[in-house]
Order: structure tokens, then sequence, then C-alpha cells
């Protein structure tokens, strides 16, 4: 990987030796350290070039960690390079409670340094594969979910299998619903040793009537790991054993009522074809690309793992008396304030929410469970924003404004007061047609005009334009600037929003900004910046 950060790791144990291996691969591993003498001997040989030390604060200040010790030590270690503003990637789990998880993120907030959470599987493609099957409503409205993680040993004595594997099942499961669920209940099995569970099943629920389980052991004769999500229109397997062309199947089945008794109606398996990639090494690429792009946001930051955490800490405080449900909502205490983020007293901002800092959020706005909004924007009077909907950094969502599940707004977009974004192509009142959710994209810097409509499943470009009272019907092209019913290029605006009074197409047409002096030049209906024309 060209210009590739120094990396430090700190742990060489079984799975700091694949870390190990993948940042070396990349260019970027400078430093290892662990405790053990056995450890650092065999670091020392199979990475000569690597220096080698026994204690973390020997790591050098300038360098980015990358914490593989046991799960113990994760807050003392991450707090200690946070506290050096060293940016830090943490094996899961994050800590060994959701309190210390809260503080590990706030304090990485604070002093604005990158955290991001081993949460694998969010790396892996079948599971970028599914998140997109779910959020297109190919698998319909969700209603089951379970997952397998299962295997013969390693044996931990730190940690119990249900802080050991589960994070992994319960990380993916929160990205499909996008909500953590009401209530958690867990029981398990101690074997080997009186207080550490060998085996655990949880079971999650949602209001809505989605429910999961998870099923964990290390006590078990053959190794299984598998997600099935079940929808109303079809059924995913992702079995993580199959070889790559069958580690993610669709399946279509459904159900036909015959003299009011429900009867199968099977269809054959579709394999879903999938980028053979290893995930830790894309984890691996992930971290890397953090440290060196800070403003861009990661998935499995400390936000992302205090969810996580949240939804471990009731299944284990559910297995410590015999499995009785426990209110997930009473675990989750949110300070605003101490995020920098700006609520009204009239605002509606579930607890589930992901708002970034320095946010401000205005009268009578009302923010779903599991919706993700950046840092610094701003949500005008009356606004929503549904669980599914992503917005980037410094969006600016004037008042009135409704954003629905798949629209992704990228950073830097405006949205004019009552503009309206809709959900599916054709609505009927008596119809359901959740399964019918189209996304739709909004480029970087992009403006949306008052009163406009944006049919779903259509693309803004980045920095174009959408007059005021425009109908969008169709992708509209990076920087165009289209008015009418249905919306129609009228012209071409510059990065900085000045139109540049060039026509709708052009064979070869070139234009000055005159309010920036950037120079650009229009080719069919492609702008581009006339320095990089023919480049």
């Amino acid at each position: 990987m060209d210009n590739a950060p120094n990396v430090a790791l700190v742990g060489f144990g079984p799975w700091g030796r694949n870390i190990a291996r993948n940042l070396h691969r990349l260019g970027a591993l400078r430093t290892i350290c662990d405790p053990d003498p056995q450890s650092r001997a065999l670091a020392t040989r199979e990475y000569p070039d690597a220096v080698v030390l026994a204690e973390a604060t020997q790591v050098p200040a300038d360098c980015a960690v990358a914490i593989a010790a046991p799960a113990a030590e994760h807050e003392r270690l991450a707090t200690f390079f946070l506290q050096r503003n060293q940016p830090c990637f943490v094996e899961k789990p994050l800590a060994l409670d959701a309190a210390a998880c809260r503080r590990l993120d706030e304090l990485a907030r604070s002093r604005g340094v990158l955290l991001m959470v081993g949460h694998l599987l969010h790396h892996h493609p079948a599971v970028i594969e599914l998140d997109r099957l779910v959020r297109t409503g190919a698998l319909g409205r969700l209603q089951y979910i379970y997952s397998n993680r299962l295997n013969l040993g390693r044996f931990r004595r730190e940690e119990n299998a249900l802080w050991s594997f589960a994070p992994h099942d319960i990380a993916v499961i929160l990205r499909l619903v996008g909500a953590l669920p009401a209530r958690v209940s867990a029981v398990g099995s101690c074997v080997l040793h009186a207080r550490i569970a060998d085996s655990t099943v949880t079971n999650l629920q949602w209001e809505s009537g989605l429910c999961a389980h998870v099923y964990v052991s290390w006590l078990h004769p053959f190794k299984e790991q598998r997600l099935v999500v079940v929808g109303s229109d079809a059924m995913a397997v992702f079995d993580d054993q199959q070889p790559w062309p069958q580690k993610l199947v669709l399946y279509r089945h459904g159900v036909e009522w015959k003299d009011g008794i429900p009867q199968p109606r099977k269809a054959d398996a579709e394999p879903v074809q999938l980028l053979q990639d290893e995930p830790l090494e894309r984890e691996m690429r992930a971290f890397l690309h953090a440290v060196t792009h800070p403003a861009e946001p990661v998935i499995a930051n400390g936000t992302e793992s205090v969810r996580v955490l949240t939804v471990l800490s009731a299944a284990e405080e559910s297995l410590q008396h015999n499995g009785i449900p426990i209110d997930v909502q009473a675990l989750v205490p949110v300070d605003w304030q101490a995020r920098g983020v700006q609520i009204h007293p009239t605002a509606i901002v579930a607890e589930g929410a992901n708002i970034g800092a320095g946010t401000k959020i205005w009268h009578f706005v009302h923010v779903m469970d599991g919706a993700r909004v950046g840092n610094d924007c701003s949500l005008g009077q009356n606004s929503f924003v549904q669980k599914g909907a992503v917005l980037g950094n410094r969006v600016r969502v004037q008042n009135n404004v409704s954003l629905y599940d798949g629209v992704q707004l990228d950073d830097d977009v405006f949205c004019g007061p009552s503009c309206v974004f809709t959900n599916v192509v054709h609505p009927r009142a008596a119809v359901s047609r959740k399964d019918e959710y189209a996304p739709t994209p909004v480029g970087k810097g992009a403006t949306i005009g008052a009163n406009a409509t944006i049919v779903c499943g259509n693309r803004i470009g980045a920095h174009a334009f959408v007059g005021a009272g425009s109908v969008v019907t169709r992708d509209v092209p990076d920087h165009a600037l289209v008015v009418g019913n249905p919306a129609r290029i009228r012209g071409w605006v510059c990065t900085c929003g000045e139109t540049l009074g060039l026509p709708a197409t052009a064979a070869d047409a070139t234009a000055k900004c005159q309010r920036c002096k950037c120079s650009w030049r229009l080719h069919g209906n492609v702008l581009a910046p006339q320095a990089e024309v023919g480049s």
C-alpha cells in the first residue's frame, strides 16, 4: 500500500499474528509490542525489520496503534494511546462493559482521534452484499434472523463464549436491522468452569415483532459460522465455511395458504456472486485509510461498538439472572451535550440514532433509531430522518424535509425548504410496498431547491443544482443545473455554486467561473475541470 502510515501492533497472540501478517503485507507494520518473551522472540524471527518491544509505554508516539491484547487490557491500552492522540484500532470487544466502551468513545470524540473497532464481519464481502440486499428490499420485510458461531476451542478464562464469539454476529444483526432491540435475554451452560459459560443462546426482540437469536459455543464437535436472514419475500444464508461461490445464497421460498393451513413453497438456491477478498486485509486497509483520511467516517467506530456492547451487557445481565428479559433502552444513557450535539427541547431523537459531533437539531425534528447523521449538520424545523437514512458531514436540511429509508446524502449537501424525497415509485395507501424502497444517493456538495421533488432510485450528481419546484425523474449528472417538471438540464454550475453560462450539451465548450475563476470544459453532458480533460 503506497504511503502507508506507520503502525505499532500491541499484542502478538494468535489473532495478533494474523493482523501483523496483513499489516506487513500492506507495508505498514513498524513496531510489535508484547510482554511475553516467547511472543517477542517469534515476532523478531518473523518480522526482522520491525522494532520489537516489551512495554506499551515504549511504543513511539508518532504512529497509529492496533491493539490485539487480551480483552481485559483493551480499555487500559486504548485510553493510554488515545490520550497521546494516537489513532487506534482495537480488536473486539472494545471493552468488557458498555460503560467502559462509552468512556473510550467519548475520549476519542473529545480529542478528535480515530477509534476503530475490530468488528471483522463488517468488512466481509458477503456481509456487505447481504446489507445491500436488505437495504434494497430484496428480502422484503425482515422477520427473523439467527446465527450459529460454533467450534471446539479456544477455551478462554478472561471472558465467556458470549463475549468471545457473539460480538461478530450482534454487530451484523444491528447493522441489518438498523436499530437496537427492545429486549434481550440469554441462557447458557458452564461445563469447563463453574462461572464461565461455554455455550450461550441470546434472544433479541424488537417492538416491530422482529426477533433474532445468536447461538455461540466453544464446545461443539465441528466448526459452524452461519447467519440466516428470513424476510417476507426471500431468505438469505451466509455460511462462511462454504467456498466463495456458495458463501451467500438466496432462497426465494414462500408460504401458500391452503384451507387455512400454511404450506411451504420452495425455490431453488441462488448463489450470490461475491468479490473474493480476505476480510481482515480489507479491515486493515480500512484502518490505514481512516488514519490518512481522518475526516471520513468508519462504520466500526466507537459509537457502533457502544451499541454492540449495550446488547452484550444486556445479554450478560440476563445470563446472570437465569434468562430474565432485560430492557435495552434502560441501559442507554445518552449525553448529547457531551457529544457536542445541540437538540432543541421539542425535538425527538431516538437513543439509537447515530449523531455526529457539532450537529444542530432544531424545533420539532424527529430522528429515528438507526438513522446516521454526520458531523456539523443542521436539521431544520419539522424535518424527519428515518432509520435507514444516511447523512454525511456538514449537511444542511431546511424546514419541513423528510429523509426516508434509502436516502443517502453525501457531505455538504443542501436540502431546501419542503423539498421532497419519495420512497416508492407507485405508492398506494392500501398496498404495502416497503420492499420496493429504492436508494436515492445525492452526491457531495449538491443543492436541492425549495419544494423540489426527487423520485426515489435516481442519483443526484456531485455539486449538481436542482432548481426550486423541479421534479427529478432521472439521474442528474455532476455539476448539472436542472429545472422543470420533469427536470431537464438547463446549464452547469461550478463547485462553488456559480452558474457557468454553458449550454445544456456541447461537443466541446469551455467557461470560466466568475466567482472562483476555475476553468471548465463541457463534453456532451460531462463537465470537468479544464486541466483534467484528456488527462
